[in-house]
């Protein structure tokens, strides 16, 4: 079934405002999202999971220890979309909170928790809502990971029950229509009150998801969701030039309408998502800086690739690029960085933020200045061949 739900036309929203009492000892300066595992922030995972949607903002409605959102993501753009951080000045409850969604004119809206991951396709969930349901909770199994909120959830023919006994439970992730927010109203409870009453009123669906599942609200869950997390998200990575590697290289291409794919590319790139590659662009874009085109050109073509790649699964994980260039006219860009190749600071920003493997790892590109940022890092090179699929499929093969 065709999905109907445009995802450039919907937020993402984290709560991320709790200030995690049942752990407390555990948080020292951090609020729980905060918390690092493998020397990354948990909502780091969340956002690595999200970001290569093409979502129109993720939002991030922030309380306890605020400061530290606001410092690390606030205007932020990841992956070409821009974060926000809201901070809730008064306790409005995990539902109330969404009320302040309203100052940002949210419609449609994905919702997740800050303390849980769930790795589902976002596509599916929304793929098949009924027209007269509000919105839809993602359900997990309730036998590794128990909650004390909704933990005894029944689904029979898209219809959702509050049972006493039953192997699923509320995933923490949700889908809601833009008419959830006449139901929204201060000091109300998500889970304890605003969803009991909405499946009460069969307002609400549910959808079962057998993909991984975490939960760092309790110490137990604490105490090896490193391991977990870098279980389940550790793996090699593809580093792409862009210009002459994914689409030909026509003279500063920032038009969707003469960006090309080269023979290959998107059967490449499927090929490589169901090999479990993380899929990264680090582009040199000194057009920018000299003022040939925008910034906000240069956004808007990659949020049209993203949104041609999506309808083939295809996503790309993240995108670096440097507008430096020493003969810049745009001031602030004229300037020798570490960013713009040779130098491998792209490379290095991804890396700090993801679990890879990068022993299995490879980059191709199609000059020089690819081949010795590549290996600044460390990281095995390929020059660009004619024929994109074959070239990495020789290459993994290898591996």
């Amino acid at each position: 079934m065709q999905n109907k739900y445009s995802f450039k036309n919907t937020d993402f929203v984290i709560l991320a405002g709790g200030k995690g009492t049942r752990i407390k000892k555990l948080l020292g300066k951090y609020p729980k999202p905060m918390l690092k595992f493998n020397n990354k922030h948990f909502v780091q995972y969340i956002l690595n999971k999200i970001s290569k949607y093409n979502f129109k903002r993720i939002i991030i409605l922030c309380s306890y220890r605020h400061e530290i959102f606001f410092k690390k993501y606030h205007e932020k753009i990841i992956n070409f979309s821009k974060i926000v951080c809201i901070r809730e000045t008064k306790l409005l409850g995990t539902a109330g909170a969404l009320i302040n969604l309203k100052k940002l004119q949210v419609k449609n809206f994905f919702l997740t928790n800050g303390d849980t991951i769930f790795d589902i396709d976002l596509k599916l969930l929304t793929s098949g809502l009924d027209n007269n349901k509000i919105g839809i909770i993602a359900l997990t199994d309730n036998k590794n990971q128990k909650s004390e909120k909704l933990n005894s959830l029944i689904l029979k023919k898209n219809k959702i029950k509050i049972g006493k006994k039953s192997q699923y439970m509320n995933g923490g992730l949700y889908f809601f229509k833009k008419n959830i927010f006449k139901y929204i109203k201060k000091n109300l409870s998500l889970e304890n009150e605003l969803l009991p009453f909405l499946i009460a009123k069969n307002k609400i669906s549910g959808k079962i998801f057998k993909d991984f599942f975490l939960d760092i609200g309790s110490k137990k869950y604490i105490n090896f969701a490193g391991k977990k997390l870098k279980e389940k998200f550790k793996h090699p990575a593809v580093f792409l030039d862009r210009d002459g590697v994914i689409n030909y290289d026509n003279n500063y291409v920032h038009k969707f309408k003469d960006f090309k794919f080269r023979p290959g590319v998107l059967k490449g790139l499927e090929y490589l998502t169901k090999k479990r590659y993380y899929l990264f662009i680090v582009t040199n874009q000194a057009g920018i800086g000299k003022k040939i085109f925008s910034e906000k050109s240069f956004f808007f073509l990659h949020k049209q690739i993203k949104e041609k790649l999506a309808k083939k699964n295809i996503y790309i994980n993240d995108v670096q690029y440097s507008p430096f260039h020493p003969e810049a006219k745009i001031k602030k860009f004229k300037k020798v960085s570490s960013l713009r190749k040779p130098g491998n600071r792209m490379i290095e920003n991804i890396k700090s933020s993801w679990d890879l493997n990068f022993k299995k790892s490879f980059m191709i590109g199609d000059k020089i200045t690819d081949e010795k940022a590549a290996k600044k890092s460390n990281l095995k090179f390929f020059y660009s061949e004619k024929n994109f699929f074959l070239q990495i499929k020789k290459i993994t093969n290898n591996y």
